[in-house]
């Protein structure tokens, strides 16, 4: 194997992978560098998202609605079932089926297209150079005309309650349960809490989420966060606000949690408790202290706004930079710079950043929400359309949510829309693609959708923006 590599990918994540094989594309000479092993002993691709989070939760999420369906709702088409019962294995395996197939799919395209997998843990030396260790402890130096870190994040931990793997565990933990727990805690109502709250409420856990804001989803439009929180809390979800948990302590074989709130100090007990209080950037052990990278206070590495670092030829994109952890956010930092490196001018829109929570219904935003734009001082108008007087929502039985469209009141062009509803996450794509090409409200408006689709919502939505929603009575527009 060559010690010397055009570009040198540390990390096989979204971000590092994707960066991996657009560099081998374009020609360059790449390799990519992961410290994870398979049971086999191999280099273990896909990262975080692929191994233990996006996929296998997604995996969990659309089992554990399908279960929901053939217990709560089958009756309501007419089909008659016995009463379902979940195999927590069989669900389990299914999960590990598809991240085998996954991940051994990135293998397959490192292949294809020629880029170098090397394990072990990549730190960044000065003068571009990658120092890699492996499993066996053997230090190897690549010479690399570019370097791009990918690392990515861990989950964040907390003192009060310190993982312990079995009853106390973080995201991680979460997907390998191998009963569903009577009681489960789960602190942090973000993104992961939700999600993984949502996969053992509806297999049958009491689900209680302790978040020590005193708002719900503050990232997302109050509108859209209060629906939400409604429609969770109606599935079974006992979501706390204002809750700080402030000591998590095992014995018998249960966790008895301790939070104080407004009203004083409380407890109660839980046959598991799942950490979820958000990611910090793996940046520990990564640079050399000559390397010529900086962090920030937080650990994440600087980076401008083409994701290059401080030192020459070096860059950083995906989880470990500043900006929403997402991966598609870094898989798109990893495409612009492989095509930067090769000499192609791109930038990338951080405007148009897709966002969603794979809850039932799904939640999904991009642009600007209301609170920013009265924030701001720009003038909006906004459009709501609800599922509930959609007929292709009705027909499938799955009408709760909302789609709001923003839109700049002098200009027309959509700032912003946010979705609480059946197939959100590919609805708001539709919007994406709009924003991207700077569109106004009144082109969605103009746009013939098909009927009947889940789409006509967004379509509907646009239209209400000037008060023209033809399946809604439309509010009066202020003057």
């Amino acid at each position: 194997m060559s010690d010397k590599f055009d570009v040198v990918v540390i990390g096989s994540g979204p971000a590092g992978y994707v960066a991996a094989i657009k560099a081998a594309q374009l020609g360059l000479n790449t390799a990519c560098v992961e410290q994870w092993l398979d049971d086999k002993g191999e280099v273990k691709l896909g990262g975080t998202c692929l191994n233990v989070g996006c996929i296998p939760s997604k995996a969990l999420l659309d089992s554990s609605h399908k279960f929901v369906e053939a217990r709560d709702h089958f009756q309501e088409h007419g089909i008659g079932v016995s009463k379902p019962k979940i195999d927590v294995a069989a669900m389990l395996a299914r999960k590990d089926k598809i991240v085998g197939q996954l991940t051994g799919g990135i293998a397959g395209l490192f292949k294809h297209n020629g880029v170098t997998p090397i394990q072990g843990r990549g730190k960044v030396l000065a003068g571009a150079k990658v120092e890699v260790t492996n499993a066996k402890g053997e230090v190897s130096v690549l010479e690399a005309g570019n370097v791009i870190i990918a690392a990515g994040s861990v989950p964040v931990n907390i003192p009060p309650a310190p993982v312990d793997g079995e009853y106390i565990v973080d995201s991680t933990g979460a997907l390998e349960f191998t009963d569903v727990p009577k009681r489960l805690g789960v602190i942090g109502a973000g993104v992961i809490g939700l999600e993984l709250g949502s996969v053992w409420g509806r297999l049958g856990a009491e689900v209680v989420v302790l978040e020590a804001l005193d708002e719900f989803l503050p990232m997302m439009d109050v509108q859209i966060a209060k629906e939400t929180a409604k429609i969770l809390k109606k599935q079974g979800l006992d979501i706390r606000l204002g809750t700080r948990v402030t000591k998590a302590e095992v014995g018998k074989g249960q966790v008895e949690v301790t939070y104080s709130s407004a009203d004083g100090e409380h407890k109660e007990v839980f046959d598991k408790l799942i950490v979820a209080v958000g990611r910090r950037p793996r940046s520990e052990e990564l640079l050399a202290s000559d390397s010529g990278v900086s962090l920030d206070e937080r650990g994440f590495i600087y980076v401008d706004d083409y994701c290059a670092t401080e030192a020459p030829h070096v860059y950083a994109v995906g989880d470990v930079v500043r900006g929403p952890m997402l991966a598609h956010k870094g898989s798109e930092e990893g495409v612009m710079v492989a095509e930067r490196i090769a000499g192609k001018p791109v930038q990338m829109n951080y405007d148009v950043i897709p966002s969603v929570i794979y809850t039932h219904p799904e939640v999904a935003a991009v642009g600007k929400t209301e609170q920013q734009l009265k924030a701001e001082g720009i003038d909006y108008k906004a459009g709501v359309f609800p599922f509930v007087a959609s007929g292709r929502a009705l027909a499938a039985n799955d009408s709760d949510g909302m789609v709001k469209m923003l839109a700049d009141a002098e200009t027309d062009r959509i700032l912003g829309c946010h979705i609480v509803g059946p197939s959100a996450a590919d609805l708001v794509q539709q919007v994406v693609i709009a924003m991207e090409f700077g569109s106004s409200a009144e082109d969605l408006a103009l746009t013939v959708f098909g009927h009947p689709t889940l789409s006509e919502a967004v379509h509907e939505a646009a239209l209400a923006v000037d008060g023209h929603a033809i399946h809604i009575a439309n509010r009066k527009k202020r003057k």
